[in-house]
């Protein structure tokens, strides 16, 4: 194990989704993606878990989401959940619901778990209905056996790479282990996108709890980051804690509770920043740090404003340090603060103090803008609200692969 620099959890070195006690994972190939590839993956809890669940905001929500929102609305309680990329299952109306009930179905008398245990969840192309002859022989095929990798891979689209992680947290003198697995690439914005995560743990929580700490987490994680500024049909955020780590039930009451919410926070958070560093054409990791905000939410809009800005993520990619497009965006975020307090830097280069430009060597901040990762951080001198987002830079690739993407 690596250990973080907080020593509050360690970072397991190749951890995913099943690295939490009592969790399976698979991935097959059925038909959806082109050249063989794995196209439908499954979770799997050797017990009935508390779940929660977050979703997107777009009007138009995916069949899926429903029926797996239905799911745990009936118990709070989820035990697998079953995935198809290259087709979302959304805006198809009556009969795409019914596919997604069909499938929920199927899936939990394929395992032998009750169906208000399973959910759904659906990537890709919009408006077509599901092959379901691929869809039920591909969950037909499904056995006990899998490789996490498997899952990972099968829930992808244009993502260029997978995206999993674990830690591993003492409570009660026992280890709890979080992982995760994540999609994503673009459709990415605030208020998450075409984006699915899954998050496992062998912590005993309840569902309620969970469902409350999600949301919390949400907030400073997959809300957090952006692509391109399109909110897609299909996000959804799942966990499931199965309790089967032996700890004492958490809830904020618990001494050690803050443990358990870094270690969560760490988990989700890495995710988002896999997605963002993932998008599609793109070529750079942007983050953008808001410090001394009015409020944390006020901070929070800044970010999101910068790391969304077009021509901010163009700048970025072209390695010019046009100040002037960061601090239009974050003028017209909506975020109240005073324009003659606002201080910018590109990595450890100063390029605003006080609203007001100063000298810089351009070089040196051109220089800066061709690394890997990009930070931009962001003084306003106004309060204690902080907040960080991410985003990645605007390529040519990302016009040639959302050009072609039916064709």
């Amino acid at each position: 194990m690596i250990k973080t620099e907080q020593a509050i959890y360690t970072v397991i070195e190749n951890g995913n989704i099943t690295s939490p006690n009592g969790f399976q994972a698979g991935g097959v190939s059925i038909g959806l993606r082109k050249h063989n590839k794995l196209d439908m993956g499954w979770v799997y809890s050797e017990v009935p878990a508390a779940a929660a669940g977050v979703y997107t905001l777009n009007s138009f929500r995916a069949a899926p989401l429903l029926v797996t929102e239905e799911s745990i609305q009936q118990e709070g309680k989820l035990q697998a959940i079953v995935v198809n990329s290259a087709n979302a299952n959304a805006c198809t109306g009556e009969e795409g619901l019914a596919n997604a009930y069909a499938m929920r179905k199927a899936f939990s008398d394929q395992i032998g778990i009750q169906v208000q245990h399973a959910a759904v969840a659906s990537t890709g192309l919009i408006g077509v209905q599901l092959p379901m002859d691929k869809i039920m022989s591909g969950i037909h095929s499904i056995s006990g056996e899998g490789k996490a990798e498997d899952f990972a891979q099968a829930i992808l689209t244009t993502d260029t790479c997978t995206k999993q992680l674990a830690v591993s947290v003492e409570i009660d003198g026992v280890p709890i282990t979080i992982g995760g697995a994540a999609k994503g690439s673009g459709m990415i914005h605030p208020n998450m996108a075409t984006m699915l995560a899954f998050v496992t743990t062998d912590a005993c929580i309840p569902s309620e709890v969970l469902e409350n700490q999600l949301r919390k987490t949400t907030d400073k994680s997959y809300n957090m980051i952006t692509v391109d500024g399109d909110t897609s049909t299909n996000d959804m955020v799942l966990v499931l804690a199965n309790g089967k780590a032996g700890n004492k039930e958490l809830n904020p009451n618990h001494p050690e509770w803050e443990k358990f919410c870094a270690a969560f926070q760490y988990v989700s958070q890495e995710l988002a920043k896999k997605i963002a560093r993932d998008g599609e054409g793109a070529t750079k990791l942007v983050e953008v740090c808001v410090k001394q905000a009015q409020s944390s939410e006020e901070a929070r809009k800044i970010g999101k404003a910068v790391v969304a800005s077009s021509l901010v993520k163009a700048a970025v990619y072209g390695a010019d340090p046009n100040w002037g497009r960061i601090i239009t965006a974050a003028g017209y975020s909506g975020a109240s603060f005073s324009p003659d307090k606002i201080s910018v830097w590109l990595g450890d280069v100063l390029v605003v103090q006080e609203g007001t430009p100063v000298l810089f060597d351009e070089m040196e901040a051109s220089e800066y803008l061709k690394q890997d990762n990009v930070v931009i951080t962001i003084d306003l001198q106004e309060g204690t609200g902080e907040a960080t987002a991410w985003g990645c830079d605007l390529s040519y690739d990302y016009v040639k692969i959302n050009a072609s993407y039916r064709t």
